[in-house]
């Protein structure tokens, strides 16, 4: 049975919390109200004037002003949108106008999907979901697309609540929001539901995506991690644009490390430092547009025997190295790989493991305290690299590059390349290294000669 905009917006109100609205139907060239939810109203409460329900919904709006929607009842298709109207006066004028053409008019409050939230749809077994944009969102690349249950875990870690669905099953759009929205006032807003279809979807649980540039590419790995029951250090994510939160373990250590967390890897191009830094000043520094980094974090030290990196490499082999004490100065570089204990390597290994029975092929960065491996970084995809060949692929030039001049000269001559020239990195850097991960990321050939 086919039902109006406004009977559909009102049955969906029955389950569970939609945006404040009243509705109006034509009653010769007059707005007749038919539906209505605001908060601290009956449900469906008929106001004596079309003026005064919307004086009502617009002095309630959290935004303070309003949309009108426009629908002709025999076609599902939307007419005219006008979006935050914030005088009663205009909004009449536009429901009256409206109401002459013979349209129905639906006047519901402005939802900011600017707010640090995020809009989405689920349905059956997966939920998908991005930042800065209504429900259909799904419908474009780049949405968050994971398992249910690991969705609402990843979004009650981040915002402290799951979606509240009510009683709505099936395929399901929603929202959720900093502060409290709609006619119950929570912070979760329902927009459409209809009944389970037979299609089959499955999450791909790929990123980087939407959300994860939203809150950060660093810091949605570990999430993910964390979520994957991985050890993973205790951790404040402060956010630009989400409130604080915490997630992680106990290492038993006090002290800390400050990492900044790019909306997408740049490997080794901010800052990761052992100890307190003033994280303001810092963000002023690094990324003085606010654009480049998404969130600073704050996180516990381990007291770590070994530390370094794996990843799964071209032959589909995972490939475990580090060094002695923090990896730090590996990752960039200026540290050549040890050989580890076995009983390190097959930890890391098994951990990695663990990880890719979720993800698929993954590469972390890990520490081990001589007990444990603890994940510090984790990144979705196996690699083409092999010990030797970083980036396959044939280049007319090559050109050398000395390890020992650092990762931001090597930064520099990628940037700088034509399409002809591949680079020959002269020394033993780790294939799991940040040298080598900036090497992946620009796609220029590269190989390792050693010396």
């Amino acid at each position: 049975m086919y039902l109006r905009k406004d009977e559909s917006l009102d049955a969906l109100a029955e389950k569970g919390n939609v945006a404040q609205f009243v509705a109006f139907m034509p009653e010769g060239d007059l707005p007749r109200q038919t539906y209505l939810r605001i908060i601290d109203c009956e449900p469906n409460q008929i106001f004596p004037t079309p003026e005064d329900a919307i004086l009502a919904l617009l002095s309630r709006s959290p935004e303070g002003t309003v949309n009108v929607r426009s629908y002709a009842p025999d076609n599902p298709r939307s007419r005219e949108f006008i979006y935050a109207l914030d005088a009663v006066e205009n909004v009449l004028a536009a429901v009256v106008r409206l109401t002459r053409e013979g349209l129905f008019t639906i006047v519901n409050e402005t939802v900011d999907v600017a707010d640090g939230g995020v809009s989405g749809v689920v349905q059956g077994d997966v939920i998908e979901f991005a930042p800065d944009d209504t429900p259909r969102c799904v419908e474009k690349p780049g949405a968050a697309s994971l398992p249910k249950e690991m969705g609402f875990q990843l979004l009650k870690l981040v915002y402290g609540f799951s979606p509240d669905l009510g009683d709505a099953v099936g395929r399901v759009e929603f929202s959720i929001h900093p502060k409290t929205r709609g006619w119950r006032g929570t912070q979760t807003l329902l927009w459409e539901q209809e009944d389970e279809s037979d299609a089959r979807v499955t999450a791909t649980l790929e990123w980087p995506n939407r959300f994860s540039r939203h809150i950060g590419d660093k810091l949605y790995g570990l999430l993910m991690a964390h979520i994957a029951t991985a050890p993973v250090p205790r951790t404040l994510a402060v956010p630009r644009r989400v409130a604080p939160f915490v997630f992680g373990a106990d290492t038993g250590s006090h002290e800390q490390w400050i990492r900044t967390c790019p909306t997408e890897q740049q490997p080794g191009l901010f800052t990761t430092h052992r100890g307190w830094l003033d994280p303001f000043k810092l963000l002023v520094t690094e990324d003085p547009t606010g654009t480049a980094i998404a969130a600073i974090l704050s996180q516990a030290g381990v007291q770590a025997e070994f530390a370094g990196a794996s990843l799964v490499s071209a032959d589909g082999r995972t490939i475990v190295e580090g060094v002695s004490g923090q990896g730090d100065s590996f990752m960039l570089g200026m540290r050549l790989p040890q050989e580890l204990p076995a009983s390190v390597a097959e930890d890391v290994v098994r951990a990695a493991a663990k990880l890719s029975e979720v993800f698929g092929p993954v590469r972390t960065e890990w520490v081990h305290d001589g007990t444990m491996v603890w994940i510090v970084q984790l990144h979705r995809g196996a690699t083409a690299s092999t010990e030797r060949v970083i980036v396959p692929g044939e280049r007319a030039n090559w050109i050398g590059f000395e390890a020992r001049e650092g990762l931001e000269a090597l930064r520099s001559l990628f940037g700088a390349l034509d399409v002809e020239t591949g680079v020959e990195i002269r020394g033993a850097i780790g294939v799991t290294s940040h040298m080598a991960d900036l090497a992946r990321k620009s796609g220029v050939p590269t190989r390792v000669v050693a010396i």
